[in-house]
Order: C-alpha cells, then structure tokens, then sequence
C-alpha cells in the first residue's frame, strides 16, 4: 500500500480574474501530490476538498481499502478557495482580507486546478477519474461540464452538481444563526462571533445526520457518549475556524448554477456536456444532497449510472474515512471506474 504523508504545498497564481469579475489578489492554491505521473500522464486522480475541511480530510480515499491504496495513480489533492489553506478571507491581500474578500465561483475553483495541472504535468495529461464527498464532487461534475475532453470518469457522492432551493433554505438557515451574532458585524469582527460559531455548529449537526442516525443514538459509533457531546464537538470544529471563510465556501456552495456558470439555457443543456463516464452515489438519506434531485440530474447526464449509498448516517455517510460499510460501497465504484 501507497506510504501517504500530510503535506501542504501552493502553487501562486497572481491576479487571478474570477467569474464575477474581480480579481483575486496574489491568489494561491494549496495542495498535496501522492503518487508519481506515468509517462502517458493519464494516471492523474483528482480529488477536491469539500466543505468545512481541508485536502488532508480526502487522505482516506486512498487509504486502507481504496483502490487508489495500490499507487498506480497519481493522486492530485486540492483545497477550495475560501476554506483557509487556499486565497481566504482569512489570509488574503491586505486589500481583499474578511469581508472584503471576493465571491468565489465553483468554476473559479475548477479553472484554478487546470491551472495547477497544467503546471505540474504540462499541456498533455488526463484525468483519470475526478472524485469527492459534498463540494468535492459538486467540482467533479463542474470539471466534468468545463473540461469533458480532459477527464475519463467522475464519481461525485453525497452531493449534485447545483444547489437545488430546500438545500439552499438549509444554507441560508446555518447562515442566519451565524450572523445573529452581535459580534459578526457584517463581517467586520474585531473577535470571533462566537456564539454564532457555536449556534452555526449546532443547527448544522441537526441536518448532517438522519433523523434513523439520532433516533438509534449512532453518535455512539462516533465514540460520543451522549447527544449533547456529539453537539459540543460540533460546536468546537466551528470555533476552530473562522467565520468570514465559512461564509465564502458556503456562498460558492449556495451559488451552484451550471446553466447560469456555463452560460446555457437549461441545466439538462450544462449536463449534457459531460462526456466521462459517471456514477453519482447519493446518500439514501441526506436530507440536503437528496437522492431525489441527484437521480433527476443523472437523467441529464449523458450514459450516467445512480447508485444509491445506503446508510441512516445522512450526508456524513460519505465523510472519507468515517462509516466503513458506506465507503465500502464508494470504493466498489471507484474500482469499477477506474478499470
């Protein structure tokens, strides 16, 4: 099995222009190689960060029972804008730092990464497969849709490729705990809102899971004690990190469109771009990436298979790592596509 190490390297993009038309200042992209290019350079994996983590919380999918674990493939690790390795509000151009920071897209992102593998790797090289949890594989069908002819399969789970309203109507919820804060003043804090953190955390943890997960107390398989240890856990993870960047991300998030980012009349016509092959693993019971909307999107993606990831864990089923039957079943798919 493939030896895989923590490591955090950037690439510096400079003035990088964004969908919006601004500029990010002295942007830079954080990421993480594991894994050597063959000469071809068509063993190229690519997976992205998802919300609330860093590239170091995707090491799992190519650890203990992936078959990337093998390291037949180079493994290409990348953090979004906004979530604090990458151009953050937290660490941006003096010009561009908190609520100043600009809005970022998912094609921002996307069009980011070409860039840093065309530096890596040069002008010829494919995407073997593109693959993630939550924002991670919202990207994969992004590339999928900017750069059909550059990537051979994608395998995005627990997530769609736009927000659909009752998902949005969840984010605007966790968004409006936050900035209740008086502390948040829009943005400008002089200290951390920290009763928005914690009350942000708090009603996340009630849409992460299932209502099957807490009624049958799964928290215990999370090595938690009680219910309201679970709840303090998710409170402490937001402390950790800061408010301006959660917003960002969220924002990128909240703003999904295809049609409208690819300038095309209708979702099923930004869809049908796709030409990898593709096999989207809704959760059975996430309550925000519902297998509803994910299997009505698989309907406009050329060839593409649904396969529904059984599990009461909710959208927390697909965390890399976290619930070994529901990551048996990704890495199942992830072997097929790769064959």
């Amino acid at each position: 099995m493939i030896e895989i190490h923590k490591e955090k390297h950037f690439l510096e993009l400079g003035e990088l222009a964004l969908e919006s038309g601004a500029t990010l200042r002295q942007a830079r992209l954080c990421y993480q190689l594991v894994g050597q290019p063959n000469a071809a350079r068509d063993n190229l994996v690519l997976v992205p960060s998802y919300y609330g983590g860093t590239h170091w919380g995707s090491l799992p999918l190519i650890g203990a029972g992936s078959p990337l674990a093998d390291g037949e493939h180079c493994v290409v690790l990348t953090n979004l804008f906004g979530a604090g390795w990458s151009s953050s509000p937290s660490q941006a151009h003096a010009t561009q730092r908190g609520a100043d920071f600009p809005r970022i897209g998912l094609l921002d992102n996307v069009r980011a990464q070409k860039q840093l593998l065309d530096a890596l790797f040069g002008a010829d090289w494919t995407l073997r497969l593109v693959t993630g949890w939550s924002m991670g594989g919202m990207q994969a069908l992004y590339w999928a849709m900017a750069y059909p002819e550059r990537v051979r399969a994608i395998l995005p789970f627990c997530c769609t490729a736009r927000c659909w309203p009752h998902n949005r109507v969840f984010l605007d919820g966790v968004k409006a705990a936050l900035c209740a804060d008086a502390a948040w003043h829009d943005g400008r804090y002089q200290a951390p809102p920290q009763r928005g953190l914690r009350a942000f955390g708090r009603v996340y943890a009630g849409w992460a899971y299932s209502q099957a997960f807490y009624r049958r107390e799964g928290w215990r398989e999370l090595g938690f004690d009680s219910l309201e240890a679970l709840l303090a856990w998710w409170e402490a993870d937001h402390l950790a990190q800061d408010a301006n960047d959660l917003l960002c991300v969220l924002d990128t998030w909240q703003s999904a469109d295809p049609a409208r980012d690819f300038a095309v009349a209708s979702l099923a016509e930004a869809l049908g771009r796709v030409r990898a092959r593709t096999l989207l693993m809704p959760g059975s019971s996430d309550l925000y990436f519902t297998a509803d909307d994910a299997r009505h999107e698989a309907g406009l993606i050329p060839g593409a298979e649904l396969r529904v990831l059984e599990s009461d864990w909710g959208h927390c089923a697909g965390g890399p790592g976290r619930n070994p039957a529901a990551m048996a079943q990704v890495f199942a798919g992830m072997a097929e596509l790769l064959r």
